[in-house]
């Protein structure tokens, strides 16, 4: 826990930290926080296109962020926590800039240790991209993650990454859902979940 104390610290100073999450290693920062988004962006290499993930800690905080209906919560029942991003209508709270201004705000639970334990002890989500420079193949292990950073991040809570396999992400805000990257849950899956 010394680890996880040290993790908040350096989030609560505006700055990036790695830790490991089940599929592989990730880059935060708290999801409120512009003066880190922007140096997060800046060490990735990051063109400004695609909205960062939210991380939370359980299915009840999915509902204090975004708008979940009686279909999303099936889904999100079934398989979260898990290797799932769900795309959902954002709530006034979630800042216009995570967005890029879409209403719409990707969430995920991780299901590793690790992941779980330092969004338990930390004060608020997390957005958190996959550790790598923009184009380039993400770091499984803390060590690949050092050789990329260096100091340009904060902290490394150690560990390492799990399958390596980046999460599926599915679109649940308009009717036909849509899965916009395959990982290990397919969209068969989830429309037997709907089904059930």
């Amino acid at each position: 826990l010394e680890e996880v104390k040290l993790a908040n610290q350096a989030l609560l100073n505006h700055k990036v930290i790695c830790f490991p999450t089940e599929t592989v290693m990730g880059l935060a920062v708290f999801y409120d926080d512009f003066e880190a988004y922007n140096l997060l962006n800046q060490i990735k290499q990051r063109p400004e296109d695609k909205p960062y993930t939210m991380m939370v800690k359980s299915v009840e905080e999915i509902n204090k962020y975004a708008y979940v209906d009686e279909e999303a919560l099936k889904i999100i029942k079934a398989f979260m926590p898990g290797p799932i991003t769900v795309l959902l209508p954002s709530k006034d709270n979630v800042p216009g800039w995570v967005t890029h201004n879409s209403g719409v705000i990707g969430i995920r639970i991780p299901t590793n240790e690790i992941g779980l334990t330092l969004l338990a002890n930390i004060e608020k989500p997390i957005l958190v991209p996959s550790c790598n420079k923009s184009g380039q193949a993400a770091a499984k292990s803390g060590k690949e993650a050092k050789d990329i950073f260096e100091n340009e991040v904060e902290f490394y809570v150690s560990g390492d990454a799990g399958t390596g396999v980046a999460s599926t992400i599915v679109d649940l805000t308009k009717e036909d859902i849509k899965v916009v990257r395959q990982g290990q849950i397919t969209l068969e899956d989830i429309l037997k979940v709907l089904k059930a």
